[in-house]
């Protein structure tokens, strides 16, 4: 099915935003992280479903990429419901297990009861070929270029020949700037969260991010609303958890 595409005018946030966002939601609203990654990762699979697999998941092959916060946390949701829906899902770990923060790390250790195939970085060679992949490698946080497997794992996803799916940002780019560090994901399509973030429009980044989508969290509209931020927004899901944007 197709998006609908949000035309009208719509902030974007530089990563100190963001990042007061996530503070109010968890601090002042008490809408716990792991509720924002489970609406992160089903958006992210429906827009996989719709947009890259042809309407059903069945039988389709998909790799996801995690790294080790809340980007690889909504990735590994991701990979949960995909499989649940019938798509054979290998995951690619960008650290151990034992590195990943509380949150990511429960949901890692649910795909690992489930057995899906999940594979460190140093053995991502040995996945089998896939229709399509999903970025949820480094999110807003990034301040540098990638580095070590990390970077290991951007530089393996850009050399196949299959649509990527980033989730919030291509990793490898800044939010607040649009630098596009080296290595960077090169999307075919970005799905970001809440509302787009600044970089993501940035001259010369549209390589990077190639179509833009935004998805819902449950962000209370009182909270753009709220001193620190001061941003009135409409109710940009009133018809639809994703649309398009321009």
């Amino acid at each position: 099915m197709p998006f609908p595409t949000w035309t009208n005018d719509i902030p974007y946030l530089t990563t100190e935003q963001m990042i007061e966002v996530d503070r109010a939601m968890l601090e002042d609203y008490r809408i716990e992280l792991i509720q924002m990654m489970e609406n992160a990762g089903r958006c992210l699979a429906t827009l996989a479903r719709e947009r890259f697999l042809h309407g059903s998941a069945r039988g389709k092959a998909v790799v996801v990429l995690a790294g080790t916060g809340g980007n690889g946390g909504g990735a590994l949701v991701c990979a949960r419901r995909l499989h649940t829906w019938g798509a054979q899902v290998q995951v690619g770990l960008s650290r151990p297990d034992g590195e990943f923060t509380p949150v990511p790390a429960h949901q890692l250790a649910i795909l690992r009861n489930m057995q899906l195939p999940i594979f460190p970085a140093a053995e991502i060679e040995q996945m089998q070929p896939a229709e399509l992949i999903i970025d949820g490698i480094i999110g807003y946080s990034l301040n540098d270029a990638p580095r070590g497997d990390a970077a290991s794992l951007i530089r393996w996803a850009n050399r196949q020949n299959v649509p990527i799916l980033a989730l919030d940002t291509p990793s490898g780019v800044d939010t607040t700037t649009g630098t596009a560090f080296d290595p960077s994901i090169h999307a075919t399509a970005t799905m970001t969260l809440a509302l787009p973030k600044m970089g993501l429009r940035a001259a010369g980044v549209e390589a990077q991010v190639g179509e833009l989508y935004l998805a819902d969290i449950s962000v209370p509209p009182a909270l753009y609303a709220s001193p620190k931020l001061a941003l009135q927004i409409e109710p940009i899901f009133a018809a639809s958890d994703i649309v398009r944007l321009r």
